[in-house]
């Protein structure tokens, strides 16, 4: 009995030599609309699925192939008897290979403006249907789902068939694919209807941007990951324009430090440095090369070797200073081309051109980590505090001036790991106390980092203080205010040493763990 292969794809790439290729190995093509008057127009001869159904494609196309002389082909078993004798009984042929790929769901609900009925239109029924029929019975149809899987097929048809194990990996795919597919479609409408996130059986589907060389460490396998439908201004849309492909350490780097670049905004001049997953230089300036210069003076020696995010595009100046050191990466909204002519000295520092880089996440961004056996799930860290129930608990208030370092301290040490302290003079971070198991030791290196600079500080503090052993040392280092969520059950004992020295503090009533 001659073979048949069931070929309808949105996708053509490739499918004529595919076609070809079957038609060699004596093969009769079954197909569909499209791809039916592609293989025509090739000069192939073609069988229109409905001359197999006898049922005519009807509601606009939506029903081509749901019929039962279609999957009753794809799904009989060829060594159970009475499937085949049910074939031969309602004259149906066995379908032998399956290649089809699905409406482009994920291509129309990227494109600008796509109106809700029109993403409906390309959920795909009859393609996803024979994809799974196919894959459920792969030891007798083999099942090609993506373009770049025609090579492999045509050579093994070529060499005497398709093998078991390549049947097996075909048939893997076609899950993954739509398991794929309608994990999209999900989110799709979930996000239509401002559904809660946090549902019984969540279904996430990244696709794989980059491979790489190593993960954390050499001897670690590791990918880099996108979302199908990432939000504008993440490295997802990161455009490199020079230097080595982005390792896995600096992919998480850079993304910290976009997180920080994010909390500062769009709105004043400002530049974030990150070393290991953490902040270790900000600042504010009146335009890009003096933040950049705050940034780097914060911590001249830990910046080296980091990562550098800004919110205004690189000019001449920011290029020649950023020049002066050795760092992995640098990521601006866009580089002047005299910027691009400094930089391309530096041949093995990574670029990255990221439009929007500073404008908050999207309303109903998640945060998600992974656990030994599961998911960690929350809403991201969107507030800073509400200024209402800012509470100011000392005798004295903080100064106007000092109450924009506070806020910025409190903006950087959001995004240090916890146990986490910052101290902020003048726009500018002078000493981070990162990721410490108690709070008086992320202080002391805070103060150790800012030396004389702590003269004058502000401090901010993730989560409260258990003792006043913090504030006493912050004042011995010169620290004038600081802010803190409050809550401890010895607050008074803090308030009362600030008092007697004349320090200010507020409380924010907001934590900010980070781990």
């Amino acid at each position: 009995m001659k073979k048949r292969a069931l070929l309808s794809v949105s996708d053509k790439t490739g499918i004529l030599d595919l076609a070809h290729a079957l038609i060699e190995q004596g093969y009769e093509l079954v197909s569909t609309g499209g791809t039916a008057r592609l293989l025509v127009e090739a000069g192939l001869p073609v069988t229109a699925v409905q001359d197999i159904t006898g049922f005519p494609e009807c509601l606009d196309g939506r029903v081509k192939t749901l019929h039962p002389a279609v999957h009753a082909g794809i799904l009989a078993m060829r060594d159970n008897p009475q499937h085949m004798a049910t074939l031969t009984e309602l004259a149906i042929a066995p379908i032998d290979m399956v290649a089809i790929n699905l409406y482009p769901f994920k291509a129309t609900i990227q494109k600008p403006g796509v109106s809700f009925e029109e993403a409906v239109e390309n959920i795909d029924i009859g393609g996803p249907t024979m994809l799974r029929a196919a894959a459920k019975n792969w030891k007798d149809v083999a099942v090609v789902c993506r373009p770049e899987d025609y090579a492999l097929v045509i050579d093994e048809l070529r060499a005497g068939g398709i093998t078991r194990e390549t049947r097996l990996m075909l048939a893997r795919r076609v899950f993954e694919h739509t398991a794929a597919y309608d994990a999209l479609i999900a989110d799709y409408l979930r996000r239509q209807s401002d559904g809660d996130p946090f549902i019984e059986d969540i279904t996430l589907t990244y696709s794989l941007r980059q491979p790489m060389r190593y993960g954390e460490n050499p001897h670690q396998r590791a990918g880099f990951y996108t979302e199908v439908d990432a939000p504008a201004g993440t490295l997802a849309h990161a455009v490199q324009l020079q230097g080595k492909a982005l390792s896995y350490n600096n992919i998480g780097d850079a993304a910290g430090a976009l997180d920080l670049l994010k909390e500062l905004g769009p709105d004043t001049p400002c530049a974030v440095a990150v070393k290991h997953a953490n902040p270790c230089g900000v600042g504010l300036g009146a335009d890009i090369f003096a933040a950049y210069k705050a940034a780097h003076d914060a911590d001249p020696v830990s910046i080296f070797g980091g990562i550098v995010a800004l919110n205004r595009p690189v000019d001449a100046d920011t290029a020649r200073e950023l020049s002066k050191i050795f760092l992995e990466i640098v990521i601006a909204p866009g580089f002047t081309p005299e910027a691009r002519e400094i930089l391309a000295a530096k041949k093995n520092w990574r670029l990255l051109e990221l439009p929007g880089c500073a404008d908050p996440y999207p309303k109903g961004t998640l945060d998600l980590k992974r656990v030994a056996g599961g998911l960690l799930v929350q809403e991201l860290d969107r507030e800073l505090y509400h200024q209402p129930e800012l509470k100011v608990v000392t005798k004295r208030a903080p100064t106007e001036e000092e109450m924009q370092d506070l806020r910025l301290a409190m903006q950087v040490v959001k995004h240090v790991k916890s146990n986490g302290i910052v101290l902020v003079k003048n726009g500018q971070s002078v000493g981070i106390g990162p990721g410490q198991t108690n709070r008086i030791t992320a202080l002391e290196l805070a103060i150790k980092y800012a030396g004389e600079r702590s003269q004058g500080a502000v401090m901010g503090s993730d989560a409260f203080f258990p003792f006043d052993d913090c504030v006493r040392a912050a004042h011995a280092a010169g620290v004038t205010a600081i802010i803190q969520p409050g809550g401890s059950l010895r607050d008074s004992d803090s308030i009362k040493f600030c008092d007697e020295v004349g320090m200010a503090m507020v409380f924010t009533g907001m934590r900010h763990f980070k781990h």
